[in-house]
């Protein structure tokens, strides 16, 4: 599914509740870092870097740690680029060579409304307002946590770039729905503060894609090499 959203140049594995990869052993510095997380959380981190080792294979680069950096982003080994996402029962990483893009996000989510009061501290008014013409014209798709989830692919593609924090209200997203396919489309971010330097230009505006299967919502935003 993530794969989908994906230009040829990025390699995408993910894992569902019934694959092995939920256990995938840890390096001794990752096993370190949740040594005190719940289950719950230790199977989650192991599986994502199951995920980010496999498509490293497909890359020719040999297996390594993936440690947590600043604000919890993955640190990546030399060369490479990802992104990585997980949520109930799904987990998925998202790896290219440096450059190759210039960066990318990704994030699932059930595919199920958000908590009450959720997208009052998220959405921009005029977010909410487009929102709320998508779900008139197809109430099936829970646009709102579509949505939650551009912003945060926005967010994996943008702190890479910036070394810095972007809130949810720095960013406004418009979902485009394909003609005729409901369960899927693109995004477009304009950036409501200056955008990060790429290739000699600042950058204010990030696309993206977005797709809905299976009861998960899966988005992704790629910048492209210069």
């Amino acid at each position: 599914m993530i794969e989908e959203l994906l230009p040829e140049s990025v390699v995408a594995v993910e894992a569902h509740g019934d694959d092995p990869l939920w256990d995938a052993p840890l390096y001794p510095e990752e096993a370190a870092h949740v040594a005190r997380a719940v289950t719950k959380r230790r199977r989650e981190f192991a599986a994502v870097r199951g995920c980010a080792r496999r498509a490293m294979e497909k890359l020719g680069v040999p297996a390594q740690p993936i440690v947590s950096g600043e604000r919890g982003a993955p640190r990546w080994p030399d060369g490479l680029i990802g992104s990585m996402t997980h949520c109930d029962g799904f987990c998925a990483a998202a790896l290219a060579r440096a450059g190759d893009p210039t960066s990318l996000g990704i994030d699932a989510e059930p595919h199920g409304p958000l908590p009450d009061g959720v997208g009052l501290t998220v959405f921009l008014p005029a977010e909410a307002e487009r929102l709320a013409r998508l779900a008139g014209q197809r109430p099936a798709v829970h646009w709102d946590r579509i949505l939650f989830s551009a912003k945060e692919s926005v967010y994996k593609a943008w702190f890479p770039l910036t070394r810095a924090w972007l809130d949810f209200s720095e960013a406004d997203i418009t979902l485009h729905p394909s003609p005729d396919d409901e369960s899927q489309g693109t995004l477009r971010a304009e950036l409501l503060v200056p955008g990060p330097w790429v290739g000699g230009r600042r950058l204010q505006v990030f696309d993206g894609r977005w797709i809905v299967r299976d009861g998960l919502v899966a988005t992704s935003v790629v910048i492209p090499r210069p």
